[in-house]
């Protein structure tokens, strides 16, 4: 598994594509901090510029490094992340416009996946996450499922396929229902 991780962070490092498992489906995977990997990756999906991209960390320290945290972000990540939820935050200047599609907000996933964490943690870059399919298409599952220009498929086997909640945490709504709902949206309520 490590010939691979590496094969995976060296294809990063050179403005690559990899299709990388999470634990909700299959991932396209480009460094986020570079811009003709993020160009990849709009024209693998054939996804409309200025709708933003989400990115993936490995860790707390890295989540913080990509966006604003305060406290109630802060107690919603401890309490779900890692996990299958992508919170949306504050991006702080390091992080290209064209992720966040000028909004200033960025869609961010700490994946509960080994093998995912592990690329990310050896790339010590955040990756985009969004689903390794053409925009409209059904989230890949499976190898076959999966419908977009990469360099190389890390396998995962077939995943559950139901995608993350997406949360904006700073009006506290749900932008996608997904895994946990029922837990993200009990949280929320909590909150206030």
């Amino acid at each position: 598994m490590d010939d691979i991780i590496q094969q995976a962070v060296s294809i990063l490092r050179h403005d690559g594509l990899i299709v990388y498992p999470t634990e909700t489906v299959y991932g396209l995977g480009g460094d986020a901090f570079s811009d003709i990997a993020i160009e990849r990756v709009y024209e693998a999906k054939n996804r409309l510029r200025g709708k933003p991209i989400s990115i993936a960390v490995s860790d707390i320290e890295m989540l913080a490094c990509v966006a604003y945290l305060d406290p109630a972000a802060e107690a919603f990540i401890n309490r779900f992340l890692p996990g299958p939820v992508t919170v949306i935050l504050k991006a702080k200047s390091c992080v290209p416009a064209e992720l966040t599609g000028g909004t200033g907000m960025i869609g961010i996933r700490w994946p509960d996946h080994k093998i995912a964490l592990s690329i990310i943690r050896e790339l010590d870059a955040p990756i985009t996450a969004t689903s390794a399919n053409l925009s409209g298409d059904i989230s890949p599952r499976t190898r076959n499922e999966v419908n977009v220009r990469h360099e190389l498929f890390v396998d995962g086997g077939e995943l559950p396929g139901t995608p993350s909640t997406v949360v904006d945490l700073q009006k506290k709504e749900i932008i996608r229902p997904g895994s946990q709902l029922d837990e993200v949206v009990r949280f929320l309520i909590d909150m206030d």
